[in-house]
């Protein structure tokens, strides 16, 4: 049975999981490419928070404590507002982007925001992975090719934030309720992707040793 996870995470429930598990997700969490993860370490973690960047900072320091961020750039339409409200989005698409391009940010980010989960495809480095284990968070890769799959468990757009950044850049608040994805890298040290990687260079060994 898939483990599930709501948002915000217990430090003890991810600490519980392996490499193999697979989690239904809920909750609200964050879209944040290289544009978000850039801007995140230049101007959160190496620098003195901007005064005005404070309200954008403090809502990701509460949003991602025990939370998640997904690497994705999604596909997203207007929705016609109902009279006095605010415009809307709906997500088209949301799958998930290689997440190796965050390596440089990724463990910096897990420890300053508190983050217990990142979301992606194609696994992500021995920093990252150090971090996973050291703060107590884990690798979640999601099935890519199922972009419109996985939309559908975005129940709800929070907010956007930083849409000048573009819109598959941008921070995308979403409340998601199951959203299927695998632990490939765990808090214990466990590297789903190191694994596949080694038996890949050993059976090829093998090959050209015949």
């Amino acid at each position: 049975m898939p483990a599930r996870l709501t948002v915000p995470i217990p430090e003890k429930q991810i600490r519980q999981l392996r490499i193999g598990d697979q989690v239904l997700l809920s909750g609200v969490i964050f879209t944040g490419r290289d544009a978000a993860h850039k801007y995140m370490k230049e101007t959160f973690i190496a620098g003195k928070c901007p005064d005005a960047e404070r309200p954008l900072y403090d809502i990701l320091k509460r949003g991602l404590a025990g939370g998640v961020i997904y690497h994705c750039g999604p596909v997203v339409r207007k929705v016609a507002p109902a009279a006095g409200k605010p415009e809307r989005y709906e997500f088209v698409a949301a799958g998930p982007t290689t997440s190796i391009r965050e390596e440089p940010y990724e463990a910096a980010v897990i420890e300053h925001f508190g983050l217990r989960g990142v979301i992606g495809k194609g696994g992500m480095g021995a920093k990252t992975l150090a971090a996973c284990q050291k703060f107590g968070a884990v690798y979640l890769h999601a099935i890519g090719g199922a972009a419109t799959l996985i939309a559908e468990t975005v129940k709800e757009v929070v907010a956007v934030h930083k849409l000048d950044f573009g819109v598959p850049e941008a921070f995308w608040q979403i409340r998601v309720e199951d959203f299927p994805c695998v632990v490939t890298m765990d808090s214990h040290g466990k590297s789903l992707h190191d694994q596949v990687e080694a038996d890949s260079k050993r059976k090829l060994a093998e090959l050209l040793a015949q």
